[in-house]
């Protein structure tokens, strides 16, 4: 398996620190309000490849950060007439609907900063003593200067990337380019005690100090949306390895952006969606079907045309499943014949090209062809006359390729019922308006499908036929 390193800019063999186990951290979100679809998109994808590692063969602790703590939540907790703990907790039970309705699996762990305050005031202590951080009348900075490397994330030494960062002036930093790692109480802020007088953490340093604590001073994976590559995981690089003088992670992995009709999303321009509301429209197939249809490093492009695009693709998947799960009731061999046995290892020859094309740095777009290849060749060659055992090969292999990516696991028996009674009431409503046209499309579409519909003195019944 290769993935592509940002910090290397190449892709490299993934070899993971301990054989058979991946450990991987990977950015959540500041809890003040619900996620919009471009942190859905990084939660997609490396819930996604987190599935991925485990299905093959990979045992994985995935951790995922909340902040909860940062000037963001403390506007909005004074703007709402609420503490900065309620709305963490508030935030955080949303994150988790959301979460949970896009299919997305829970971390092994998701710690909150506000419970790893201890171990990230000895984390600014180390830094201090080794000379890397400085206290000034309550803040401590982190001297970028000192650390030997800085930059070497985004690929820019400190000139130019304080020629081109927008950077908060304090004239009490030593340097334009130094971080805070606690940041000194002002009035009305939450603050907890430390060396310093009472403080909270900068945003940077808790996730060095969460993914040290509960995945060891070296992990495999870190990983987030390419926004938080400068400063953020820069920054996480310099505290990190300048406490420990280890590389803090072998790989660093970043999903791109999304823009809105080609346009980036931003709520000036109104075409900013939270994933609540696409989930309103959308099944969760569907959405993350669509997230995963581009490649995780290159900018997707969102709207409705390609959304209802991806729609069509998963109903065509979903009708090939349907048609499998139908013949399993109507086929009359149950073993497969020579001549079926050999068709089925040609089946399972799509394992490898699905693997492959998946290896190569977790290419979803191309690991969705070979699915849509395999559903044409079963579509082809797979009927009534087929054994059980080769139908149900066929469909287990088509969900065995969708798990990975969290889609193709519904059945479609339920959903057949309920949409078929839904025509049905809707052709009966309109053969009540009179439109006898809307009425028999109706029919003659149900009757393609090999949906028989029959007009009884006790209302209409359907039948396969």
């Amino acid at each position: 398996m290769k993935i592509y390193n940002t910090l290397t800019r190449k892709k490299e063999e993934f070899v993971p620190i301990i054989p058979g186990e991946v450990r991987m951290y990977v950015c959540g979100p500041t809890v003040y309000n619900l996620f919009h679809i471009g942190n859905g998109r990084t939660f997609i994808v490396f819930d996604a490849f987190r599935r991925y590692l485990e299905y093959r063969g990979y045992k994985v602790k995935f951790v995922q950060n909340f902040t909860d703590i940062d000037d963001k939540m403390i506007k909005k907790a004074n703007e709402e007439n609420t503490t900065v703990k309620e709305l963490g907790d508030r935030y955080i039970n949303e994150y988790y609907k959301d979460a949970d309705a896009l299919n997305i699996e829970r971390a092994t762990v998701n710690p909150r900063a506000t419970e790893f305050i201890g171990e990230i005031v000895e984390f600014v202590k180390d830094l201090i003593d080794k000379g890397y951080a400085y206290e000034v009348d309550g803040d401590v900075y982190f001297s970028t200067k000192k650390f030997y490397g800085y930059g070497k994330l985004s690929g820019q030494d400190l000139e130019e990337l304080q020629a081109g960062a927008r950077i908060s002036v304090d004239e009490r930093k030593n340097d334009p380019m130094d971080f805070a790692v606690w940041k000194n109480q002002k009035p009305g802020e939450p603050a907890w005690e430390s060396p310093w007088g009472m403080g909270r953490p900068g945003w940077h340093i808790e996730c060095s100090c969460m993914a040290h604590k509960l995945l060891g001073e070296t992990i495999d994976i870190h990983a987030g949306g390419e926004d938080l590559a400068f400063p953020h995981h820069e920054n996480e690089i310099a505290q990190s390895e300048a406490r420990t003088g280890k590389p803090f992670a072998n790989y660093w992995m970043h999903s791109a952006f999304i823009n809105v009709n080609n346009q980036k999303m931003s709520k000036s321009l109104n075409n900013f969606f939270t994933a609540r509301e696409v989930l309103e429209k959308y099944d969760a197939d569907v959405i993350r079907f669509f997230m995963l249809s581009g490649h995780y490093r290159t900018q997707l492009n969102f709207s409705v045309e390609l959304l209802d695009s991806a729609k069509a693709a998963v109903e065509r998947i979903y009708n090939a499943i349907g048609n499998l799960e139908n013949l399993l009731e109507e086929v009359k061999t149950d073993s497969m014949s020579e001549e079926e046995k050999a068709y089925a290892a040609s089946l399972s020859s799509y394992r490898d090209k699905y693997i492959e094309k998946m290896d190569d740095d977790f290419n979803t777009a191309d690991g969705i062809s070979v699915i849509f290849d395999l559903v044409r060749d079963i579509n082809t060659n797979i009927t009534v006359n087929s054994s059980k055992e080769l139908v149900k090969l066929a469909l287990e292999l088509i969900r065995e390729f969708g798990k990975p990516l969290g889609i193709l696991q519904k059945s479609t028996k339920g959903n057949l019922e309920e949409e078929i009674e839904a025509l049905i009431a809707q052709r009966q409503q309109a053969r009540k308006d009179k439109n006898w046209a809307l009425a028999d499309k109706i029919r003659d579409d149900l009757k393609n499908r090999g949906i028989i519909l029959e007009d009884t003195p006790q209302g209409v019944r359907w039948k396969k036929a």
